[in-house]
């Protein structure tokens, strides 16, 4: 392995990482804010597949950019609505969500996105290297070549941790998720703060999943998202629900991926799905060794008295 090898490896890290780590922020707005969202699989698949069709059929990525948040937003509004108004079991209502993408996409795929009606891929974001940065020796290859999602992810990591840390809704939000009697009887409208913060986290699931569709494959295909809103909860629990641990845990889910596509392509006698595994038993892995304490309200009910 030369130097070209790691540099090319290490930009891919970064490149997909992106999706992990914009699903653990979604996680991350809602369980901080109280709620267990393992839904995060289910809204990036459904904004995937909107921003396919979307931008297909309009050929323009920014709609379809726009279709694919949205439609991220209304099935965190789905599950914001069944956790925190009728107190459903948050796992089941995850889970639901998850099915209910699952086939819908797969419904939509099958009829419109298909020839004979489908009028074909709008294409992908192009990579737009940021000038004098991407020229710095190793690190501007690696950071400062990249297409624009993966410039807001990196972005969106210093903004959520301003936000959660050094902000009155950052504040409120953890109070929300750590004592919400407590922040009631300090006048925090405990429901709205977890309504919005799911809904903030259903949009940044939803770009995980446009990343996926129009600046990863081009298109859409059936179940894509792979299991990555699941590997985006593990960043998650690893980082401790913070953004930097999220991003930094992610970092580590995205260099098992480059691995896998690194030595697929250098060593095709190894079984593709062997390779394939690397990025899945790295979860598992995580889970195991990994216990950090959660907010301590995350995933009960609240009932104002």
């Amino acid at each position: 392995m030369n130097f070209t090898d790691i540099t090319f490896i290490l930009q891919l890290t970064v490149a997909t990482a992106t999706p992990i780590a914009l699903g653990s922020y979604a996680g991350l707005f809602s369980e901080r804010s109280g709620v267990v969202n393992i839904a995060i699989e289910g809204m990036m698949l459904m904004a995937a597949m909107m921003g396919a069709f979307v931008s297909g059929y309009t050929q323009s990525l920014f709609w379809g950019v726009v279709a694919g948040m949205l439609s991220a937003a209304m099935m965190a509004a789905i599950h914001a609505v069944v956790s925190i108004r009728f107190k459903t079991d948050q796992i089941i209502s995850g889970m639901v969500i998850n099915l209910l993408a699952a086939g819908f996409t797969g419904h939509i795929y099958q009829i419109y996105l298909v020839p004979p009606r489908w009028p074909g891929s709008a294409g992908t974001f192009p990579e737009l290297p940021i000038p004098f940065l991407k020229d710095i020796p190793f690190l501007g290859k690696i950071l400062f070549q990249h297409q624009p999602i993966v410039y807001t992810m990196i972005i969106l990591t210093f903004v959520i941790h301003y936000v959660l840390f050094y902000t009155p809704w950052g504040l409120r939000m953890r109070a929300v998720g750590e004592h919400p009697e407590a922040a009631d009887t300090l006048g925090i409208n405990v429901y709205f703060t977890r309504y919005a913060n799911v809904i903030i986290g259903g949009m940044l699931a939803g770009l995980a999943g446009i990343w996926l569709s129009l600046e990863w494959v081009g298109t859409f295909n059936i179940n894509m998202t792979g299991g990555r809103g699941y590997i985006a909860l593990a960043a998650l629990i690893f980082g401790r629900w913070t953004p930097f641990g999220a991003f930094g845990a992610a970092l580590l889910f995205g260099l098992a991926n480059a691995v896998q596509v690194y030595t697929q392509t250098l060593v095709p006698e190894i079984p593709a799905e062997f390779l394939q595994m690397m990025p899945y038993v790295l979860t598992i892995i995580v889970a195991a060794v990994r216990r950090p304490i959660p907010p301590a309200a995350v995933g009960q009910p609240y009932e104002k008295e």
